[in-house]
Formats: C-alpha cells, sequence, structure tokens
C-alpha cells in the first residue's frame, strides 16, 4: 500500500511539473509558429497576464483561431486582430496543373454515380487521373475507373503503384498480392541534443527542415535515434518528396502492455495525426502525439481523478495512455476500426449519425461509395488512411491481415457498431 501511495505521489508530482507559468519574456522569445500561437493561449489564458500584455503579445500570433480569440476577449473584453502576418515555414507546396485539381473532377464523378448516371462518372474519373499530382490521386482515379469499367488496365495501374494507401491495398486483394513496401528501422538508443517533449525545440528542426539550403541527409542524421524517431522518420519521408513510407514502431515499452488490435489502432492513429512527432501542435491546438484536444485531455482527467495539464500531452506516454482511455470509450460503441478512426477525428455523435444515414447500407458500388460520398473531407480522407495504416500495422505485429475483408464487413452492423439496428 505505501510503495502504491509513493507511485501516485511520484505521478502527480511529475504531472505538476508540466504546469508552469509562463513569463512574457518566455512567450515573447517563442520563434513565430502554431506551437507558439498554443503558448500565447496559454499566457493570455493565466490569470496572472495583464490586459496590456495580451493587447502586445497577440500581435506575435501567427494566427487567431477560436481558443485564441475567446482567451483574448475573456481577458480584455475586445475582439483581437492581427494587424500583420506573421509568417513561419512551411512545406512547400505542388502546384496544380490545370484549373481544375484531381479530387474537384473526382468528388463531380461520385456525385454523378449517386444520380446513378455511369457513364458521366467514368468521365469525371478519367480528367481526374489525367490531372492527378498526387500518386494518392492517380490511385483513387484509377481504382474508380477499374470499378466502373471493370477494365484490366485500371487494376494494373495501382498494382505498378509503390504508395501503401486504402486504394492499392484492396487492388493487390483483388489479385492476392503483396502490399507496396514499407520502413520500419531499427534506430539506436542514443542520446541526441533535443527535447522531444518541447514543442519549441520542435519548431526549431521545422526551420531547418524547410530551409530550401538545409541538407536534409544531413537534418536527418543528426536525430537518428530510438529517442527522436518522430522528427528523424518525419525528416526522412518530407527529404524523399514522401515516395519512402515510414511506419515506425516507438514505444514498445508501453504499447507491448496493449493487444496487438489496440497497438494497432493506436499506432495508425499517431502515425496520420503527427507521425509520431510528440511535440506536435495543430492550428486547433489538438496536443501531443496523439493529438488530443483540451477539451478531452480535460475530461480525461477529470475521469482519471488527475489534475489537467494541457501541456502532459507531450509526453509520448501520456499521450498513449489517454489515447488508449479515450479508446475504450469508442470502442464500446464502433468495432470497425474505419468507424473508430471516423469517431476519433470527427467525434462519436458525428460517426452515429453518419451509419445512422444512407450510409454503409447494401447496393451498387457499396461500400466504398459510402465512404467516398462524405460531406466531412477531413474526416473522410482520414478515415482511409488510418485504416490502410491499421492493416500495416497487424502485419508488422505479427497478425496476418488484408484490407480487403474488412471494407466488406462495412455493411454488416453486427460486426461493425452498435448504433444501427
Amino acid at each position: 500500500m505505501k510503495l502504491h501511495k509513493l507511485f501516485l505521489v511520484a505521478t502527480l508530482l511529475c504531472t505538476l511539473s508540466y504546469a508552469r507559468i509562463l513569463t512574457y519574456g518566455e512567450v515573447y522569445n517563442m520563434p513565430t509558429s502554431i506551437e507558439k500561437d498554443y503558448y500565447i493561449w496559454k499566457f493570455i489564458s493565466q490569470n496572472t497576464t495583464t490586459k496590456d500584455e495580451a493587447k502586445v503579445i497577440i500581435q506575435h500570433a501567427s494566427r487567431l483561431n477560436s481558443k485564441l480569440k475567446s482567451a483574448y476577449v475573456r481577458k480584455t473584453g475586445y475582439t483581437p486582430k492581427l494587424y500583420k502576418k506573421n509568417s513561419y515555414p512551411s512545406p512547400k507546396r505542388t502546384k496544380r496543373k490545370t484549373k481544375y485539381g484531381s479530387s474537384t473532377y473526382f468528388s463531380a464523378g461520385i456525385k454523378a454515380l449517386e444520380q446513378k448516371n455511369i457513364q458521366k462518372a467514368k468521365q469525371h474519373f478519367g480528367w481526374a487521373q489525367k490531372v492527378a499530382i498526387k500518386e494518392t490521386e492517380r490511385d483513387q482515379a484509377n481504382f474508380w475507373l477499374y470499378l466502373t469499367t471493370q477494365k484490366k488496365v485500371f487494376l494494373d495501374e495501382l498494382l505498378k503503384s509503390k504508395n501503401p494507401n486504402y486504394y492499392t491495398l484492396i487492388a493487390q486483394d483483388l489479385v492476392g498480392g503483396r502490399y507496396p513496401k514499407t520502413i520500419t528501422e531499427n534506430l539506436p538508443n542514443r542520446n541526441i541534443d533535443f527535447d522531444v517533449e518541447d514543442p519549441i525545440d520542435w519548431v526549431k528542426i521545422k526551420y531547418q527542415l524547410f530551409n530550401p539550403r538545409v541538407n536534409l541527409k544531413q537534418l536527418a542524421k543528426r536525430y537518428n535515434s530510438q529517442k527522436s524517431i518522430g522528427p528523424y522518420t518525419y525528416i526522412k519521408a518530407y527529404a524523399s518528396g514522401y515516395t519512402e513510407h515510414y511506419f515506425p514502431m516507438p514505444y514498445r515499452d508501453a504499447m507491448s502492455k496493449l493487444s496487438v488490435n489496440r497497438q494497432a489502432l493506436i499506432y495508425a492513429i499517431a502515425r496520420q495525426e503527427s507521425r509520431f512527432v510528440s511535440a506536435s501542435v495543430s492550428t486547433s491546438f489538438a496536443l501531443g502525439m496523439m493529438q488530443i484536444m483540451p477539451f478531452l485531455v480535460k475530461h480525461i482527467a477529470k475521469e482519471k481523478g488527475e489534475p489537467v495539464n494541457l501541456d502532459a500531452m507531450f509526453n509520448p506516454y501520456k499521450a498513449i495512455e489517454y489515447a488508449d482511455y479515450h479508446l475504450d470509450y469508442l470502442t464500446k460503441f464502433l468495432y470497425h476500426p474505419l468507424f473508430v478512426a471516423y469517431a476519433y477525428n470527427g467525434g462519436i455523435g458525428f460517426t452515429r449519425k453518419l451509419i445512422r444515414s444512407n450510409h454503409f447500407q447494401k447496393g451498387p458500388f457499396e461500400p466504398y461509395l459510402s465512404i467516398e460520398k462524405m460531406d466531412n473531407i477531413e474526416t473522410r480522407e482520414y478515415g482511409k488512411k488510418v485504416l490502410a495504416n491499421y492493416v500495416i500495422y497487424r502485419n508488422k505485429l505479427g497478425k496476418p491481415t488484408r484490407l480487403l475483408p474488412l471494407i466488406k464487413l462495412l455493411i454488416n452492423p453486427e460486426k461493425t457498431d452498435k448504433f444501427r439496428d
């Protein structure tokens, strides 16, 4: 009993150590970034911050999201406005070949299918294929050209793709082929001059990563350690133009205590959410490797009887613990990894409403059509990526798994969820 109490006290002290009062100078000197925006939000929200400090520091934000706006209004009584754009490094964007992108034509093709106009759908999918810039866009167009025409030439194109995505995995399943190559490196466990739990340390890496004059091979080599596997694989993937597909499996000491199914799900989500960068912050201030929103951190902390500490999500072990707790709740109602992914991204209410609608019913091109016709673009694409990740990680964890059987389950409510009769 005494040891148990000591453990609880140590855990509490560890958690509280993350909760610190930010000073104006500390936040002011942070490099412009989304991560700095998060700290500006925290600084403005502190009781110790004055109105005058809030009025000055808000002008150092890179953008104003709803949390920053609300905190500023509560502190000053005024609506914030940025008087200049504070830019920060970001990845290079590929320019479109034509006025309309592949996704525009593809969406028109899906609309045509919903209207049962297969001929028109084929035309739109053909245009989507011609103007596609990204490999995934081509794979998507070829997949639907194959479904609507049944011409082997389009399946053959899919089978040539080296991108391990939702479409190519299904294509390989159709012919009993091998999935595209993925990379899981076993890195040395060496010390590095980098705090994986510090968002500002991660910002400093991004400033180098997106600088065209920096040698990315040398930059990656600097973080070639199991302790910084997230930044390392992030740099390597970016340096390759995302032609090399990294599927790290970090934190085995914590993950191996979970079931293989849960491990695969957490790895699949973490790869999509943050590429395993434990100090990651999103534009909406989703936090850490598992990108958990502040309101959910507060809810889980209350459920677990712990003090609320948002910065604790930058600890990858704490992030795994909270994600696992949240997944326990989601999987009470959702049994299929695609639906769990939808709920993790868009919320369980959104997912319940979606699968109770006219989605995922028996019919032509189902369940593929239901997956594509979702209005929530972010959640739609997120679900496909997490599902493919999940299958790949199941295989890496020693559980042979194919995607196609999972897809076929989606029109069988007994196997997928509690929300359909």
